[in-house]
C-alpha cells in the first residue's frame, strides 16, 4: 500500500512537471537515474509511475531512446486531463468543457432516473434541496456546495447504471472547485436551487423527457450563470 501511494505521488509530481513546464511535452524524458534522484524516489518506483503515465497516454515509448513525453492533447488518461484542466491558465476553459460533459452525462441520467427512481430516491433529492436551501440562507457556501453535489450524486444512483456513476465519478475535484467558485454568488445560489427543484419534480413525476428537458434547462443555466457572473468579472 506505501509503494502504491508513494507511487501515486510520483505521477502527479511527474504531472505537474509537464503541465508547469519543468519537463517539456513533446521532448525526451531526463535520464532514469538523473530524474529518479531528483524525485528523490528509487529507479522501481519511478518506472512504476511512467508505466501509468505510459497508459493514460502521457509518455510515450520509444524503441532504443528515452521515454517521450506526449504533448496535452494527445492525452488519453482522465486523472491526467483533469489535472491539468485545474492547472492555471486553463481553469476557465475547462469549466465550459465540463458544462458540455455534464450536460451529455446528467441529462441523461435524468431521464433514466425519472423510470428507475424510488421513494428513497425521491426523499433524499427532497432533503439535498432542503440543505441547499438552509446553507444559502446563512451564506455557507461549502455546505452548499456538499449538498448541491451530493444532488446530483443521487440523480446518477437513481439511474441505476453502474457505468454511467463511474464516467462521472472521477470529475468530482473538478465539480467542487467550479462549484465552490460560482456558489459564492448569491444569485447563483438562487437560481440553482429553482433547477434543482424542477429537475426533482420532473423525476418524481416519472415523465424521462421532463427530467431530460429539467436537467438540460439547469445546465443551461449554470454556463449562463458561470459567464455571467464568474467569467465576465475575472
Amino acid at each position: 500500500m506505501a509503494r502504491a501511494s508513494r507511487t501515486h505521488e510520483v505521477v502527479e509530481q511527474l504531472l505537474d512537471a509537464f503541465i508547469d513546464g519543468s519537463i517539456r511535452t513533446g521532448e525526451p524524458l531526463p535520464p532514469e537515474g538523473v530524474l529518479a534522484d531528483d524525485l528523490g524516489v528509487s529507479r522501481l518506483t519511478l518506472r512504476e509511475a511512467v508505466r501509468l503515465l505510459q497508459a493514460q497516454g502521457v509518455i510515450v515509448q520509444v524503441p532504443g531512446r528515452r521515454h517521450r513525453v506526449a504533448p496535452v492533447a494527445e492525452w488519453s488518461g482522465l486523472e491526467a486531463v483533469v489535472r491539468h484542466a485545474r492547472s492555471a491558465g486553463e481553469r476557465e476553459r475547462s469549466s465550459l468543457e465540463l458544462l458540455e460533459v455534464r450536460m451529455m452525462i446528467e441529462t441523461g441520467a435524468a431521464q433514466l432516473a425519472a423510470m428507475r427512481r424510488s421513494e428513497d430516491d425521491l426523499a433524499a433529492l427532497r432533503y439535498e434541496i432542503g440543505r441547499m436551501r438552509a446553507a444559502h440562507e446563512r451564506t455557507d457556501v461549502a455546505a452548499f456546495v456538499e449538498a448541491d453535489l451530493e444532488f446530483h450524486e443521487v440523480v446518477l444512483r437513481s439511474a441505476e447504471n453502474r457505468i454511467l456513476v463511474a464516467a462521472l465519478r472521477p470529475l468530482t475535484a473538478l465539480l467542487t472547485e467550479t462549484r465552490s467558485e460560482t456558489s459564492a454568488v448569491f444569485e447563483i445560489r438562487e437560481h440553482a436551487i429553482a433547477e434543482h427543484e424542477a429537475v426533482a419534480a420532473a423525476i418524481e413525476s416519472g415523465d424521462p423527457v421532463a427530467a431530460r428537458d429539467a436537467m438540460a434547462s439547469h445546465m443551461d443555466q449554470t454556463r449562463g450563470d458561470l459567464v455571467e457572473y464568474v467569467l465576465s468579472r475575472r
